[in-house]
């Protein structure tokens, strides 16, 4: 089964600061484990939202909106696809993610099972 996972944003990834290396370096150390697993299919996190717009259509009409955007819960700051056996597996491998670790961390991922034909 493929899920897709999606990171919920905070305060500190939208802060356009770059991360600390040696969280970079352990995000690619966990990175390489799920594909070499075979359970990683993609993998992208995404700019802070000051680089992003917000495209809305209603009534056959549309306009944007250019970021920042304030509300970081509910913004992705990144999207894994998994392939795994079952829901369980992929909230597995989520919680072994190097920026869920510590104390002090709060974190949300939302998990989604990809229609499959």
């Amino acid at each position: 089964m493929r899920f897709v996972v999606l990171r919920k944003s905070e305060e500190w990834m939208e802060s356009g600061a770059p991360p600390d290396p040696q969280l970079v370096a352990a995000m690619q150390r966990y990175d390489d484990e799920m594909r070499k697993a075979g359970v990683l299919v993609a993998v992208e996190r995404l700019q802070p939202s000051s680089n992003a717009t917000r495209l809305h259509i209603s009534g056959g009409k549309s306009h944007t909106v250019d970021g920042p955007f304030t509300e970081s819960s509910e913004l992705i700051a990144g999207v894994n696809i998994l392939e795994v056996a079952s829901k369980e597996e992929a909230i597995a491998w989520m919680k072994r993610c190097p920026t869920c670790q510590g104390d002090n961390v709060e974190a949300q991922f939302e998990i989604r099972a990809v229609l499959e034909p």
